[in-house]
């Protein structure tokens, strides 16, 4: 008896709990996976859709790091742009040396800061 009072409840749980989950997903996203019996079963098919995604946004990340120029406007902006793409990629483990970025930073500036880039190197 109480087994089965058990099991309901579970069921009962689960099946909010996949309410829940299924309505927080874009629609797009959501008809792509699988349908599963339990909460857990679902969490973990999301999981894995999106592992390979997590691989692809990093090297987007590291695209746009390596092929940034400076267009214009603040060279301060420009600076933390870069940072903050490399910071991303730190939540990743995939990290940069900060003498690594300073590099960076520098080959994406125009000829007109050379002395800036030449002064740092002394």
């Amino acid at each position: 008896m109480t087994y089965d009072l058990d099991h309901a409840k579970w069921y009962s749980s689960n099946r909010k709990c996949l309410m829940v989950i299924k309505g927080s997903i874009e629609d797009s996203i959501r008809d792509s996976i699988p349908e599963c019996t339990t909460a857990t079963e679902y969490l973990k098919k999301v999981e894995s859709l999106f592992t390979g995604s997590l691989k692809a946004y990093a090297s987007t990340l590291i695209k746009k790091l390596v092929n940034e120029k400076y267009t214009g406007g603040g060279i301060r902006e420009h600076i933390l742009r870069m940072s903050n793409t490399t910071s991303k990629l730190k939540l990743m483990d995939l990290g940069l040396k900060d003498e690594f970025l300073i590099h960076l930073i520098f080959a994406s500036l125009p000829k007109e800061y050379e002395t800036f880039v030449v002064n740092y190197n002394l």
